[in-house]
């Protein structure tokens, strides 16, 4: 007999096939924090569980899209109905978001993806040796103008200060997008590895932002996809 969260995710996909406002969609959603490697053993990263994009993806499903999830992580309890694309690297992220969106409606980037790597990753392990290591970082440029302007975009912004006048610059930064969600990560109820988050969506275009308060993730989701399901009809 199947689990008890695979049954439940079986029926909230079919009830959201039937009548869900996002049937015949298909949203592209990244989680999780990419791994830009220091050599075979080490990498940099960040605190993102992948909690956020998972919880969108959930969503989306139980609202009858079809949904890839682009993750460096995996859900635990496995999503039912979704397709996951596994990757690790910015690089490895860059191509399946990519390809992903050739026929997306919605592409939502919830992944906290590296804004630097390292410029000479070495092919073996470096060893300790005597002193400390200087690590040169070359900045990731934004893949996000690379995907076509039919696919509505969604992007995050995580700050630990003036959240809401860093996340306006965020359009300017990382290539267009049609709605961002910022949040403050130092929150310890709605920052990294937690089940709830708190978070100002803002209207790039418009420019106002609808302040939501602290919600589970799940919600939070939703109150996304009902801005986005607003947007396609």
């Amino acid at each position: 007999m199947s689990e008890v969260p695979e049954i439940v995710g079986a029926l909230r996909a079919m009830l959201g096939a039937h009548d869900g406002d996002l049937r015949g969609r298909h949203i592209v959603v990244s989680a999780g924090g990419t791994r830009e490697p220091i050599d075979p053993v080490r990498f940099i990263s960040n605190r993102s569980s992948g909690k956020m994009g998972y919880a969108i993806a959930e969503a989306a499903r139980d609202r009858g899209a079809r949904v890839t999830v682009v993750s460096t992580v995996e859900a635990v309890p496995a999503l039912y109905g979704a397709a996951i694309v596994p990757v690790a690297s910015v690089a490895e992220m860059r191509r399946a978001v990519l390809d992903a969106c050739t026929d997306a409606d919605v592409l939502v980037m919830a992944a906290a993806v590296s804004d630097f790597t390292p410029l000479h990753p070495s092919q073996q392990k470096i060893k300790k040796g005597e002193g400390g290591m200087l690590l040169e970082l070359a900045k990731n440029a934004s893949f996000l103008p690379e995907v076509p302007d039919s696919v509505f975009k969604v992007g995050f912004a995580a700050e630990t200060e003036d959240v809401i006048e860093n996340a306006r610059r965020k359009p300017l930064s990382h290539g267009h997008l049609d709605l961002i969600c910022a949040n403050d990560v130092s929150a310890p109820d709605a920052g990294f590895a937690v089940d709830t988050n708190r978070v100002t969506m803002i209207d790039p275009a418009g420019g106002d932002a609808e302040e939501l308060p602290l919600m589970s993730k799940y919600a939070v989701g939703h109150a996304i996809l009902d801005r986005v399901a607003a947007r396609l009809t």
